[in-house]
């Protein structure tokens, strides 16, 4: 074991995923920052640091207890719903996911969440507890991601490209 330990759980068990999920977790709230350097909007900035720290609150729920809540949750649902009546003429669609530089981090941030999800299921499946808050929290950020990026390229007059597949018709 290196005497540079970057993190205490690094040579844990390759079939424990909590540190993975950890790292994880920290790589999300480092895109999210990285996001947060783009935007413009002091009451979104402020928004935007509320969600890092819920990130970090969920980041040691698999090795110690949860701490986020279901408040917390239907905060993030209704600043969601908000976003979305605001963007509504944009949803009717599957579009790729570019434009401005803020929306493309949000589209990245998004996918992530959606990988989380999976690191999670392999977690359950593996015979561990996972508290579905955990589950709720990752798909919901996934969705407010999605949502954000739509209303960023909006504001910033950057027009969506529909996506239409070949295969799903």
């Amino acid at each position: 074991m290196s005497k540079y330990l970057a993190y205490p759980f690094l040579y844990d068990n390759s079939n424990d995923l909590r540190c993975d999920y950890e790292i994880f977790t920290d790589e999300i709230s480092s895109t999210i920052g990285l996001l947060r350097a783009f935007v413009n909007n002091e009451e979104l900035k402020n928004e935007l640091t509320q969600i890092n720290d819920l990130v970090y609150h969920m980041n040691a729920s698999l090795r110690t207890k949860v701490s986020v809540t279901k408040e917390e949750l239907l905060w993030l649902e209704n600043r969601t719903n908000i976003y979305q009546e605001e963007i509504k003429d944009r949803i009717d669609k599957f579009v790729v996911p570019q434009g401005c530089i803020s929306a493309s981090y949000a589209h990245v941030i998004r996918t992530k969440f959606k990988a989380l999800v999976r690191l999670l299921h392999r977690h359950k499946e593996q015979g561990n507890t996972v508290d579905e808050i955990l589950f709720d929290f990752a798909n919901l950020f996934s969705g407010y991601f999605f949502i954000l990026a739509l209303k960023l390229n909006k504001d910033e007059k950057v027009d969506e490209t529909e996506f239409v597949s070949r295969n799903y018709k």
